[in-house]
Formats: C-alpha cells, sequence, structure tokens
C-alpha cells in the first residue's frame, strides 16, 4: 500500500557554504557552492602557494559533495606587518635611476613614486615555506566549508521532500479516481456495438457478440497500467526513504512512471478519465523537474 511516509535524509545538489580561520598575520577563507550538474563538475581557485595541495583538496571535495558543478575557492588574506608585501629596493632603485635619466632628456615628469609602484615586480611577498600548522588551518576551513553546504543541501532537500510528497499524493488520488469511469466506458462500447448491428438489420451472433465485446473491453483496459503505476509510485516513495544519493534511480523510475500514465492515456476512451491522465502529468512534469535538483 502506498503510505505518503515522510522522507528523510534527501539533499539538493544546490548548496553554499563559507568558513575562515585566523592565523598569526594571515586569514584564510574558504567558499563552496554547488548546482545541479547531471556529472562532477569541479572547480577550484587557490592562492599559488597552495597549488602543491590541489589534488588533496579536490579529492576531499569530490568525495564529500559527490555530483553536482561545485567551485571551490580559498582566499589568502594578509592582516599582520609581517607578512605584508614589500618594495623590492634593489629593483626600485634600478628603476628610479632609469627615470631620473629619462627626466633629464624631457622622456618624463610628475610623480615619480606613483610611476615607479607600477612597475613590473617592484611589489614582493615574502617567500616562505607553508609550515604543517597552516595546511592544517586550511583543510580544516574547507572542510567546514563543506559542511555547511551539506547542511544547506539538506535544507533545501527536506524542502525538495515535501514537494515530491504532495506530488506523488495528488499521482495516486488521480489514479485512484479513475474507477468510476470504468461502468461508463463499458456502457458506452455496448452502446456502440448495439447500434453497429441495429443498422445491418440482422440477429446477432450472441457469442460473436460477446467475443466482439471482450475484445475492445480488454483492448481499453488498464488494470495492469495501473499495478504498474502503483509499483513505480512505492519505490519512488521507499528511494526518498532510503535517501542519500537517489537523484538519477528517482529519474529514471520518473520515466516509469511517466510510460504507464501515457499509456492509460492513450487507452482512455474517455474525456473524464483523459482528465485525470492530464493532471497525473503535469504533477510528474513537476517531479521530474523536482529530481534534477536532487543528489
Amino acid at each position: 500500500m502506498f503510505t505518503f511516509a515522510r522522507m528523510a535524509h534527501i539533499y539538493s545538489m544546490t548548496g553554499f557554504g563559507k568558513a575562515s580561520v585566523q592565523l598569526s598575520g594571515k586569514k584564510i577563507t574558504c567558499e563552496v557552492k554547488s548546482l545541479n550538474s547531471k556529472q562532477t563538475d569541479l572547480n577550484l581557485r587557490l592562492p599559488s602557494a597552495y597549488r602543491e595541495k590541489e589534488g588533496e583538496l579536490r579529492k576531499i571535495a569530490a568525495e564529500q559533495l559527490q555530483r553536482g558543478k561545485i567551485d571551490l575557492s580559498v582566499y589568502s588574506e594578509i592582516t599582520g606587518a609581517e607578512k605584508a608585501p614589500e618594495i623590492n629596493m634593489v629593483l626600485a632603485e634600478h628603476y628610479l635611476t632609469q627615470l631620473k635619466q629619462l627626466a633629464t632628456k624631457g622622456h618624463i615628469e610628475g610623480d615619480y613614486i606613483g610611476t615607479l609602484l607600477r612597475m613590473p615586480d617592484i611589489m614582493q611577498t615574502p617567500s616562505e615555506e607553508i609550515d604543517e600548522e597552516e595546511w592544517k588551518s586550511v583543510f580544516t576551513c574547507v572542510h567546514e566549508a563543506i559542511e555547511k553546504l551539506k547542511e544547506h543541501r539538506a535544507a533545501e532537500g527536506k524542502a525538495l521532500a515535501d514537494d515530491l510528497n504532495v506530488r506523488l499524493r495528488e499521482i495516486d488520488l488521480r489514479q485512484k479516481a479513475t474507477p468510476k469511469y470504468e461502468e461508463a466506458r463499458i456502457s458506452r462500447i455496448k452502446e456502440k456495438l448495439s447500434r453497429a448491428l441495429a443498422e445491418l438489420r440482422e440477429e446477432p451472433d450472441q457469442n460473436r457478440y460477446e467475443q466482439e465485446l471482450i475484445y475492445y473491453l480488454e483492448k481499453l483496459d488498464i488494470t495492469e497500467e495501473k499495478v504498474r503505476l502503483s509499483a513505480h509510485l512505492n519505490y519512488f516513495e521507499e528511494l526518498l526513504r532510503e535517501g542519500g544519493v537517489v537523484g538519477k534511480k528517482l529519474g529514471f523510475v520518473a520515466q516509469e512512471i511517466g510510460r504507464e500514465i501515457n499509456t492509460m492515456g492513450s487507452k482512455a476512451n474517455h474525456a473524464g478519465m483523459q482528465k485525470l491522465v492530464v493532471e497525473m502529468k503535469d504533477e510528474l512534469e513537476k517531479i521530474k523537474e523536482q529530481v534534477l535538483n536532487i543528489l
């Protein structure tokens, strides 16, 4: 029986997370955001000093976030004088000498300092090896940002699950409303056959008449479609209860649900039943749109 139990542990592919850590003279900030995607599309933005750890950071993000268009950015901000960029004095003196020479020849005038600071490589950052403690801080920052994104994903996932719950219920209710049109369809088929026989003005063979009637009724019977549709709805709901990374599976099941609804529509042969089919299709399209966002 289709119970529509409350769904849990469904995650959206959309989310955002941010974390920061303060070191001596430096602040590290990590941001990670993700959007829906069929595959894992991971893009990293790192300071040049952190490039040697790109492989490890990429592996962490891929394992933790699993699927989606993911952007991971790490920023390093200087907050102390000991880490601040310095003027390359040797290069500055060299540039200044050349500027003065140009000035004496009338090729340059004005602010020497402003011109000097715009020259290539005039500012230099003190070179230093990234120590183990800083690496630990970077990884901790990345993990915290990813955890916040996962919390965001979980919150959006709950909203998606609630909406899917409603859509599934609407499809099931309309499926269960189809029997009220079954008797009307049978009556219409009998009337159609009776009119055809009346036009012939001959007494029909009763056995042949019953065979023709059974043929038309079997042709329009939707019992198997309803049974399969119920099974697909139940499986969809079961996957939602299990949670985890089920987005692709839900997409496949949604396709099967659509196949049964389409077959019911082709066999409807009744305006009231066709209306129910159209309404089921409308709900299914909304389900498919939501499933695209599920991890």
